[in-house]
């Protein structure tokens, strides 16, 4: 509760309950706290980094080594944790990989902006400073990028493997499978849009199911409905299918208004029943007239419907999601239809199959083998409910890396050797710049070392001695390009050895970590009205400290 005296006389501005930190405390302790989570997630970086577990006060556990969904699961508290958290989920929405490399570049940021601030520079200098810096690394990030296309299939392949690499989801071999899927997914829904290609990923759709193993998943050419088909009676097989898609109900709509009908006698029930019945079979007769001999509905189909359609050999999906009917229309090239007189054969797809079949005990129908499909389905297997879900997290970043490679056309080389030439390219350009904001983006150039010192610390090799040998060989004539081999312990050149990630990838991890740090650096005063638990409590600020937010365990 804040109080205040006022000619002697004591008022109350703040509730009971409520807590203030002012000034270098707030900033001291906000930046310990945006330390501590990025401290959290900086041991996940790189093929060698570790997973943690993460167990929901309901028992759920998620095992994972994925940034973004560590913090979305950890359910942080404290508001400059949410802001690290909110950094994590722009850079997955945005480019879908690299949300570890965000955070962990945030925090180091944060930490040498608190050294400054303990030598008396002030806030508004390091802002200053690190806005510079980062538009300097954005160039300098631009400099040093190569092309990339959607016809490069051996640069596409390394893009891909480098982003799966780091997660543990298997062997090479299982990896390697996973990445061609995922390229070939991107490649089929990619469309040119002059000289570039533009990829939607909505259109690609994931599909989970425990059971089998990881070799087991696969792409279908098509859609995969989670549904079954709706009567026993249809057939479940359907080859070179005809289909269409219905945005209406194949049933008796009832009025927009309450109504009321009055049946005195078992014939005017007879006959009502018997006009229910021959409307539901004059639109079946319409939809065997269109020539569809399979539709997908996405509202409900009367039973007597289902009867007729079963008949004529129709097989009916009914309560279909609206962005699988988007799905199957770009897959298939049916147009949606909400009249049945309007369904004409000029609006159905085609599918070379479409079949219902058991997986794990529940029905699915696999709409397959489309003509040049502009939707498909990656369907994941694995032994285990969490296996099923890091593969899919893994599908998920590496689709994101292809799309960003292909969208932009620009990829740079990764194991930390981007970051190295970037912060050395900074540190020579700070020499240019007057005033306090040369030792800002100077803490902005170590910032982004933090990036190899973490892929060497996680390899087991002594991160201050590698970062001096890279500094060596980055100052050298060829050694642009040399980063950290983690499966050798050494340094090498990356582009030969085929680690390069998409620039897009790089630009927005620095821009979003940059934005975070400096958004948490402008604040010096921080009221919470409802008491935030251990607002003024350092580290120690987030429910348990750091090492015990939602019961993680490295």
């Amino acid at each position: 509760m804040a109080e205040n005296q006022l000619g002697g006389q004591q008022y109350l501005v703040l509730p009971e309950g409520a807590s203030r930190l002012i000034g270098k405390e707030a900033q001291r302790t906000n930046i310990a706290v945006g330390y501590a989570v990025a401290s959290i997630v900086r041991s996940t970086l790189g093929p060698k980094g570790m997973d943690k577990m993460l167990v929901s006060e309901l028992g759920d556990i998620v095992i994972t080594n994925d940034g973004a969904t560590i913090l979305e699961e950890m359910n942080v508290e404290h508001p400059i944790a949410k802001i690290l958290s909110e950094v994590a989920k722009t850079q997955d929405k945005e480019v879908g990989d690299g949300t570890t490399t965000a955070v962990i570049i945030a925090g180091d940021l944060l930490k040498n902006a608190g050294n400054l601030l303990d030598q008396g520079v002030p806030p508004a200098s390091i802002i200053k400073g690190y806005e510079m810096a980062k538009e300097r690394a954005i160039a300098a990030l631009r400099a040093i990028a190569t092309d990339i296309s959607i016809e490069d299939d051996d640069k596409l392949d390394k893009v891909a493997r480098v982003s799966v690499g780091s997660k543990n989801i298997g062997s090479d071999a299982t990896k390697k499978y996973l990445t061609k899927l995922a390229i070939q997914a991107v490649k089929q829904v990619a469309t040119k849009e002059g000289s570039k290609s533009h990829v939607d990923r909505d259109f690609i759709k994931i599909e989970k199911k425990e059971g089998g193993s990881i070799e087991d998943t696969q792409l279908i050419n098509g859609v995969l409905i989670d549904k079954e088909i709706t009567h026993p009676g249809m057939p479940k097989q359907i080859k070179n299918a005809s289909i269409a898609l219905l945005d209406i109900a194949l049933e008796i709509e009832k009025t927009e208004t309450d109504a009321k009908i009055e049946i005195t006698s078992p014939e005017q029930m007879q006959a009502f029943l018997e006009q229910e019945e021959k409307m539901l079979k004059e639109m079946v007769e319409k939809i065997v007239k269109s020539k569809a001999n399979v539709i997908f509905v996405q509202k409900g189909i009367d039973d007597v419907a289902q009867h007729y359609l079963s008949k004529n050999g129709i097989a009916a999906v009914r309560r279909v999601k609206k962005s699988d009917m988007e799905k199957l229309s770009k897959a298939t090239g049916a147009r949606l239809v909400t009249s049945l007189d309007d369904l004409t054969q000029a609006d159905l797809g085609f599918a070379g199959m479409v079949e219902e079949r058991k997986i794990s005990g529940e029905q699915m129908v696999f709409v397959e083998k489309c003509k040049d499909p502009k939707s498909v389905t990656l369907f994941i297997r694995g032994g285990t409910k969490q296996t099923v879900d890091e593969v899919e997290r893994a599908i998920v970043d590496v689709i994101g890396a292809l799309m960003s490679a292909i969208e932009d056309g620009k990829c740079v080389t990764g194991g930390g050797s981007t970051e190295v030439d970037v912060s050395m390219r900074l540190r020579d350009a700070a020499t240019d710049v007057g005033g306090r904001e040369q030792l800002a983006i100077q803490a902005f150039a170590d910032a982004l070392e933090i990036i190899p010192k973490s892929l060497a610390d996680s390899a087991g090799m002594d991160p201050i001695e590698t970062l001096v040998q890279l500094r060596n060989k980055h100052k050298s004539k060829d050694g642009k390009n040399f980063g950290i081999d983690v499966f050798k312990n050494s340094i090498s050149d990356t582009d030969k050895l085929g680690i390069i990630e998409p620039l897009k990838v790089k630009i927005q991890a620095i821009s979003s970590a940059t934005e975070a740090s400096v958004s948490i650096l402008r604040i010096d005063d921080m009221i919470s009205s409802k008491g935030t638990r251990g607002m003024g409590g350092g580290q120690g600020g987030m429910p348990g400290g750091p090492g015990g937010m939602g019961g993680m365990e490295e």
